[in-house]
């Protein structure tokens, strides 16, 4: 199994520590949008075995993780081999109001989708305003109009 030299893998390499954000949302991008009640999270995650895929809350912070394998064939030359392999790993902090104990998960044709739902108490809710008796007039008025 013969290795093809490289020259730009290292400075690759030393790129991808660098910018290594960068490289999470490029090999891991999303959408995110809100829908009703509940915020909805597509993450691209083609070629990621599904049970390595793994979905954490620790506090306000949700990492998604999973793990792309190299494919390992016998008795090939590799003419390109750009596809990324190994765990990766994406964390997005979450603010206060969403139900983070009911987050539900489903992985189908290589996308990993959250779906959050808002907490009960943030929920946007109409006040009903109610009518109060009616006051009588002020009787003060009257008075002034009747000692003149």
């Amino acid at each position: 199994m013969a290795t093809r030299f490289d020259p730009f893998h290292e400075m690759d390499r030393l790129m991808g520590q660098v910018f290594g954000s960068e490289r999470a949302s490029a090999t891991m991008p999303m959408d995110l949008y809100r829908s009703g009640d509940h915020y909805v999270l597509h993450v691209d995650l083609p070629g990621a075995d599904p049970g390595t895929i793994d979905v954490n809350v620790d506090d306000r912070t949700l990492t998604v993780r999973a793990q792309r394998s190299a494919r390992t064939e016998d008795d090939v030359q590799w003419l390109a081999k750009e596809r990324p392999v190994g765990t990766y790993a994406r964390q997005l902090t979450v603010g206060r109001g969403l139900a983070l104990d009911a987050i539900s998960a489903t992985y189908t044709d290589g996308v990993l989708t959250l779906t959050i739902p808002v907490a009960e108490e943030a929920r946007p809710r109409k006040i009903e305003i109610q009518r109060g008796a009616s006051q009588p007039a002020i009787a003060a008025a009257d008075e002034q109009t009747t000692s003149a």
